[in-house]
């Protein structure tokens, strides 16, 4: 189905010549394995030329849809085939989930991001998800759904809602893909996120490191990211939450400075993307979080929720960024 009247991603990719998308791993091995205190002073560096470095943009998520997914992802709560007991549910009441949105909204968040345990969603939820959408931007806050593979009509009727930005995740490098999800396959991610492109609708892509990884697996995973047809315009990192009863529920836990690296490493990589540090900061001190603030992350989750895993509620990120002299990110702030 063809989309009419939208920005393509030539058009805007052709506005943002001077951002690289030839990444080499050579490259990209050596900004990550710089001395520390070089590695975050270039990242630093390349923050501020772009963005306010003690501003922090705020996003909610919610579960709209949780467990009785038929991919086995091997790091996931919601997976059906892996063991987890989680229970499933029902797709959630338009209503339901505007209500949620608007307490969001009241508690500072600026983008709402929903997201459904689906391999990919059914026609007769479209029409639900497509009022959640619609329902959000009335409210003023930027839009983001999660709802697994699209076909051309669903990217359709999601750009024509509003959607401002399509979550979907490569995970992790292309080698290690396979060692964590075989019910789809990297280029299936990879068709995924250009058909969101073409559509004009901003993508959401970056991955999970702590899975057992190679340190290469994670910088592979960065140059692909940083050398799409156009950056992702958040890339979220996450550090794996190990969920009891999953195949990764014992790997061991990466070290913390790796993990500043890796963002560090997509700051420098991806200059004008929001790098999210997303699921893992219960487990970070508040140090840790520091160092990826200072290192380019611009972006967090809040609220205790993220889907089935706990995150830091907002007491003690408003502590945390009071120590840091950090502000919550105003809407008028995105670029």
């Amino acid at each position: 189905m063809e989309l009419a009247a939208t920005t393509t991603t030539a058009d805007r990719t052709s506005a943002r010549p001077h951002l690289r998308r030839d990444w080499t791993r050579e490259e990209a091995q050596a900004i990550y394995e710089a001395p520390f205190n070089d590695l975050l002073f270039r990242a630093q560096t390349v923050h501020r030329k772009n963005f306010d470095p003690n501003k922090v943009q705020m996003s909610r998520l919610l579960s709209i849809k949780t467990g009785g997914c038929p991919e086995d992802c091997g790091y996931c709560s919601q997976s059906a085939r892996n063991g987890s007991t989680l229970s499933a549910s029902k797709l959630m009441e338009v209503q339901r989930v505007l209500a949620e949105a608007k307490k969001a909204k009241d508690a500072g968040a600026t983008r709402y991001c929903m997201g459904a345990a689906w391999r990919s969603p059914k026609e007769r939820d479209m029409d639900a998800v497509i009022a959640m959408v619609e329902g959000v931007k009335a409210m003023g806050m930027e839009t983001c759904m999660t709802l697994g593979m699209l076909d051309d009509g669903q990217v359709f009727r999601l750009k024509e809602a509003g959607l401002d930005y399509y979550n979907h995740n490569v995970d992790t490098s292309e080698r290690y893909y396979s060692e964590i999800i075989t019910t789809r396959t990297y280029a299936d991610r990879l068709e995924t996120l250009d058909r969101v492109r073409q559509a004009g609708i901003n993508v959401c892509s970056g991955g999970i490191v702590g899975m057992g990884e190679e340190k290469q697996d994670r910088i592979d995973m960065l140059v692909t990211l940083a050398n799409l047809e156009e950056h992702p315009q958040s890339v979220p990192i996450n550090m794996l939450i190990p969920i009891e009863n999953t195949p990764l529920a014992d790997v061991e836990q990466i070290d913390p400075i790796e993990f500043v690296r890796t963002i560090a490493t997509a700051r420098i990589l991806m200059p004008e993307s929001y790098v999210r540090l997303s699921a893992g900061r219960t487990e970070m001190s508040d140090e840790t979080q520091a160092l990826c603030f200072f290192a380019g992350a611009n972006s967090i989750f809040v609220g205790d929720t993220l889907l089935t895993a706990d995150n830091p509620d907002e007491d003690q990120d408003s502590v945390l960024f009071a120590k840091l002299g950090v502000k919550p990110m105003a809407l008028d702030d995105h670029a």
